[in-house]
């Protein structure tokens, strides 16, 4: 028993002295990124994809199970093998050109884009219009730190909440097919079901009357 302890411990320091060395750096914050990009996108996927499942899909507990896991392996190993190319792609280019340049995390992360986020599907879809957006707001906030629009006088965010939302509820009303699916069953539960009741139980309690009645 003994000499298994002192065995786990011996190849503890060694894994230690591995990570400490420098010439392997490159390649461990490599394995550190795929560890961290699989992990935050189980545990960003994990919960949305429980309560989604859950407010808006039928199908029985084993299927929404299902569901979930899916979900959640897909959203976490995208991520994990995004934030690994991208960090190996950066390390590759700074090896080859002697220094790290801005171009090279663009050129990088395009390429992982690509590769990983590429395909049309709900998961990647969710994740590249939750990018969009806040690359928008980064993008207006650049363009008046660097002088190219004006600094505004007055804050632009309630004017920019109005259109989004005077958008998203015209859009929904009239060019639904147009709206992501997960969208369209958000607002649909919002904006078209709170239309329609029957009696006192699906007017506070249940959201649809489930009998015959």
């Amino acid at each position: 028993m003994a000499g298994g302890g002192d065995a786990l411990r011996a190849l503890l320091r060694a894994a230690n002295a591995l990570l400490q060395q420098h010439r392997y750096r490159a390649a461990l914050a490599v394995l550190k990124g795929f560890r961290n990009g699989a992990v935050y996108g189980a545990k960003i996927r994990g919960p949305h994809a429980l309560v989604m499942t859950f407010l808006f899909k039928s199908g029985s507990l084993r299927e929404k199970l299902k569901s979930i896991a899916q979900a959640t392996y897909t959203h976490s190993r995208n991520l994990a093998y995004f934030v690994s190319t991208y960090k190996g792609l950066m390390a590759l280019q700074s090896r080859l050109q002697g220094k790290q340049i801005p171009f090279h995390s663009f050129f990088a992360a395009c390429i992982g884009g690509w590769l990983v986020f590429g395909e049309n599907n709900p998961i990647n879809s969710q994740i590249i219009m939750y990018l969009l957006s806040r690359i928008l707001f980064g993008l207006s906030r650049l363009a008046v730190e660097k002088g190219y629009v004006p600094q505004p006088k007055q804050d632009p965010f309630p004017l920019v909440a109005a259109l989004i939302w005077g958008t998203v509820l015209w859009l929904f009303e009239y060019h639904r097919q147009t709206l992501q699916p997960s969208l369209q069953s958000s607002m649909t539960y919002l904006y078209d079901d709170s239309n329609v009741w029957h009696d006192i139980s699906d007017f506070l309690i249940y959201n649809k009357r489930t009998d015959s009645k």
